[in-house]
């Protein structure tokens, strides 16, 4: 999105169980009554707090699974540079659902959205400019998330989506203490490793992303590399950017830009996150 952020100032443009059946002596209505109950077992709740960093409030998201009993892995989620919509907050639903303590980082702070590219370019810039900033308050939300009874503090992790994927990247580079990061979407200019490095790294990109061309792909892979810093790096045939969020093409018909959904590559980017957390807290 760094370059999309550019681009806009410079122009001044406003802008499978299906083949499953019911086990020997189970009935149908058998099956269907123990996968109901299996789901309703999973019962989310959210609410939101208000953390206090630098010179402004964040309105965070919070959202985890109350039936689940003990302390479960910190999963925090840096949104696009929308600000906290109703997409990224899906998002922190379905961490929870998966057994972790999802908060939703309000980087912007007070609650802020950006409702067109010009605005969101604004409001996200300074974050490029100044990592230390996006990361201070990334730790805050952190510091925040350690506080829960229903969290466990030893296992972080921070995924982000866009501009959110390159502030999760920035903040593993200057040393947050993650056990792991993952980035879908994010954009990789400027994101450069460095001997701090704790989190495991995992990096879910669209090969057909216009705003991360090839020769950003190469220079992260050539510094990463180089540095001895790992990563994994998966790539994701004909997706461009944004392809998580299902408002995506709504995005890019109304501000004509070239973002667009795309469900294969938004299931599998899901998975590949799901068994990079089983590899970092087996």
């Amino acid at each position: 999105m760094k370059f999309l952020y550019l681009s806009v100032v410079a122009a001044g443009i406003i802008f499978s169980a299906c083949n499953s059946g019911p086990e020997d002596g189970e009935t149908a209505a058998d099956s269907t009554a123990v996968k109901m109950d299996s789901a309703m077992a999973i019962s989310v709740k959210t609410d939101s707090v208000n953390v206090a960093a630098d010179t402004t409030t964040m309105k965070c998201f919070i959202a985890y699974d109350e039936n689940k009993s003990g302390s479960r892995p910190i999963v925090l989620i840096v949104p696009e540079w929308w600000g906290v919509t109703d997409f990224t907050k899906s998002k922190a639903k379905q961490i929870a659902e998966l057994g972790y303590f999802a908060v939703v980082v309000d980087i912007y702070g007070n609650g802020k959205i950006a409702d067109d590219p010009k605005t969101a370019g604004s409001a996200a810039g300074p974050f490029y400019t100044n990592k230390k900033l996006a990361t201070g308050r990334i730790q805050a939300a952190l510091d925040k998330a350690k506080t829960y009874t229903q969290a466990d503090s030893s296992k972080t992790a921070a995924i982000g989506f866009c501009f959110g994927g390159t502030m999760v990247l920035n903040a593993a580079t200057l040393g947050t203490d993650f056990d792991g990061v993952v980035s879908f979407h994010g954009g990789l200019q400027g994101v450069t490793p460095s001997k701090d490095v704790k989190a495991k790294i995992l990096v879910c990109h669209g090969a057909a992303d216009p705003f991360v061309p090839a020769k950003d792909v190469e220079a992260f892979r050539k510094q990463f590399d180089a540095a001895k810093v790992p990563y994994t790096f998966r790539e994701y045939p004909g997706a461009v950017h944004a392809f998580t969020n299902p408002g995506a093409d709504e995005y890019g018909k109304k501000f004509n830009i070239p973002v667009a959904y795309n469900a294969d590559a938004d299931r599998n980017s899901w998975n590949d996150m799901k068994n990079f957390f089983a590899g970092i807290w087996p």
